[in-house]
């Protein structure tokens, strides 16, 4: 079964970044994008499912999270208004994106 969540940890507090804006788009044939999905970390800076209803995870994806928003909410620069992830979905598998966050830095890769 294939699916798509995500985890964002706050490296400057350690604790999870909890209410943070995350938007998945698919690249469409012409390069644009369209929205697939969307949703808000919960209390422990998770979204189990992030894929819209009729919406498959083939071809090109990005998730873009929304940390300027989420910084600016909490007193915080935020030197990255926005991560954006780019991947290409393995057909089948379920993917797992964690990001790791700080006001002028992040960190993300493949999780399980």
């Amino acid at each position: 079964m294939s699916g798509l969540s995500t985890h964002v940890l706050d490296l400057t507090s350690g604790q999870p970044a909890a209410d943070l804006a995350v938007r998945l788009e698919r690249r469409n044939a012409d390069g644009s994008w369209a929205p697939a999905g969307s949703g808000r970390t919960d209390a422990n800076g998770r979204i189990a499912a992030l894929l819209g209803a009729g919406h498959a995870l083939d071809g090109p994806h990005r998730l873009v999270f929304d940390t300027g928003a989420w910084f600016a909410a909490r007193g915080l620069p935020a030197f990255y208004p926005d991560v954006t992830v780019h991947f290409v979905p393995i057909p089948g598998s379920h993917h797992h994106i964690p990001l790791l966050l700080s006001p002028f830095g992040y960190s993300t890769y493949r999780g399980s």
